[in-house]
């Protein structure tokens, strides 16, 4: 099966929704207790959450298709985490690969289109959040050329993490 990618639009919303779902379940599902993540699932992948999202018109969001079907995606914003930052920096969320394209290169591509993304609109550094126990993450993330440079309260359901913060220099 070959890749296509493409920047999502409002239209794509509910089956970006339907794969997030899907991908953070695969990869977190029995980290967290189940009803934490039934309440971050319905708050983050919900029928309303992606769709006002939308309404900020500084998202981008790049996807790769398989056969028409969503195997990643990410998403492009300006900066919010709360740690400091220069300004114009932009951050990089839900970088999220569906199992059978982990390891095939996609997430790369995908993190190659946001570089050159920001850096056409010359931004001075990329940063994400990434969980605390995603050494896999972690690693891709240091590969990138990725540094972390502090921690951010993540909320899932009822409780709060301590996710690293991590930041590219461009």
């Amino acid at each position: 099966m070959s890749l296509a990618y493409r920047t999502a639009g409002p239209a794509d919303a509910p089956a970006l929704a339907a794969m997030g779902r899907l991908c953070f379940t695969e990869t977190f599902g029995a980290a967290f207790p189940p009803d934490d993540m039934a309440l971050h699932l319905e708050t983050m992948f919900g029928p309303d959450a992606l769709p006002r999202e939308y309404e900020d018109p500084a998202l981008r969001i790049h996807m790769a298709e398989a056969d028409g079907a969503i195997a990643a995606y990410l998403k492009l914003t300006p900066m919010k985490l709360p740690v400091p930052h220069e300004p114009g920096a932009l951050e990089i969320k839900q970088l999220y690969v569906l199992k059978p394209w982990q390891g095939a290169g996609v997430a790369a591509a995908l993190m190659d289109w946001a570089v050159e993304t920001a850096r056409a609109e010359g931004a001075p550094a990329l940063y994400l959040s990434v969980w605390e126990r995603g050494d896999r993450a972690i690693a891709f993330y240091r590969k990138q050329g990725f540094e972390i440079v502090g921690q951010a309260p993540f909320r899932l359901g009822s409780r709060t993490y301590q996710d690293p913060i991590m930041r590219l220099a461009l």
